[in-house]
């Protein structure tokens, strides 16, 4: 396994991080601790979840993921692994989770104390705004169009006093964002440095080959300011895998079961695709280790979030950190990218 830094902390971490979307509704009880188990034999010891999983959401099995690890966390040593969770931003289609979604200071107590309890632990290590109070460009939509309407009120020095109220009480060590832009990331950092509070260390955002957006400006952020990246959907739900190609739709894949997640279902992800399974044959590798060797060779990466619902995929994945691209490669891939650049935003 490779390591780094959380920026700015002197937290280690695996730079592949088990991502656990599944547990609770693909992935049985037993069966996450089977993968937990496995990973942490790995070499991991970074793991990511929210306070919303499993996928797809449900008032049924919200809560479900957290479970299935505090189960299995109880029987670790907790300060041997690094936890991050996140709390659900305002969205009609979440009631259930809480009466009061968002980011004011009684929403992120409460939403907090329930991850904690099914966290079975006393802290979490990096604590997660899953995205903006703010109408913006998120979730598969490519630009940015401004919302007059909006309701949302600046609020991001009260946000980042509450997280630092906790970080201070040893609730969380951290905080970071997710889905958030280059202006909301540097309202952050901004808002910290001149208000003397906890920084954000952490960013939880799309990238993959099929969607480098993160290139345009978020990497530059991250680079000069000391952000990292957890980067999430790094096959694209299953996409990169070369699995559905050809019009194929395995019976029980993710974009079978649940026909909702369209953000990677789209013919300019396939072309794309082909030609990256294409070269992944010449280099004599899958197109899954591939896909995620590219994302474990960006200097801004902190973790790979990764998440299978087998443990051939899970090996497979988990392996992909001993595969180097070398700069011709990169080189090819960079071409490919141009033929169509991130047809799934």
């Amino acid at each position: 396994m490779k390591y780094s830094n959380i920026p700015n902390t002197n937290i280690n971490v695996s730079k592949i991080c088990l991502g656990t979307m599944t547990f609770g509704q693909q992935n049985t009880e037993q069966e996450a601790h089977e993968q937990l188990n496995y990973a942490v034999e790995q070499g991991v010891n970074f793991i990511d979840t929210a306070e919303m999983y499993s996928v797809p959401p449900s008032k049924e099995t919200q809560g479900n993921s957290e479970k299935c690890i505090g189960s299995w966390l109880k029987h670790q040593k907790r300060e041997n692994l690094v936890v991050a969770s996140k709390v659900t931003g305002p969205s009609d289609f979440f009631s259930y989770v809480r009466d009061n979604l968002g980011f004011s200071k009684p929403a992120i107590l409460e939403a907090l104390d329930k991850s904690l309890q099914r966290l079975q632990t006393d802290y979490i290590d990096v604590y997660q705004l899953h995205w903006p109070e703010r109408i913006t460009n998120t979730f598969g939509k490519l630009n940015y169009v401004h919302n007059s309407n909006d309701a949302w009120v600046d609020n991001f020095k009260e946000v980042i006093e509450t997280l630092d109220a906790l970080v201070k009480e040893g609730k969380i060590r951290h905080y970071g964002v997710s889905n958030e832009t280059s202006w909301g990331l540097m309202r952050h950092l901004t808002e910290s440095k001149y208000n003397n509070l906890t920084r954000c260390k952490t960013i939880q955002n799309p990238y993959s080959l099929l969607n480098r957006l993160f290139e345009i400006n978020l990497s530059e952020v991250c680079m000069r300011e000391n952000v990292g990246l957890m980067a999430y959907s790094p096959l694209a739900f299953g996409v990169l895998t070369g699995k559905y190609l050809k019009g194929k739709m395995p019976k029980e894949s993710r974009l079978k079961l649940f026909p909702q997640y369209n953000r990677y279902n789209n013919q300019q992800s396939y072309f794309l695709t082909q030609k990256y399974l294409e070269l992944a044959q010449e280099l004599n590798i899958s197109l899954t280790q591939l896909s995620l060797a590219f994302v474990n060779q960006q200097p801004f990466l902190t973790g790979n979030v990764i998440g299978a619902t087998k443990m051939e995929q899970l090996k497979e994945n988990i392996g992909s950190i001993n595969v180097i691209l070398s700069k011709e490669t990169l080189i090819k891939i960079d071409e490919i990218q141009k033929l169509q650049p991130n047809p799934a935003p």
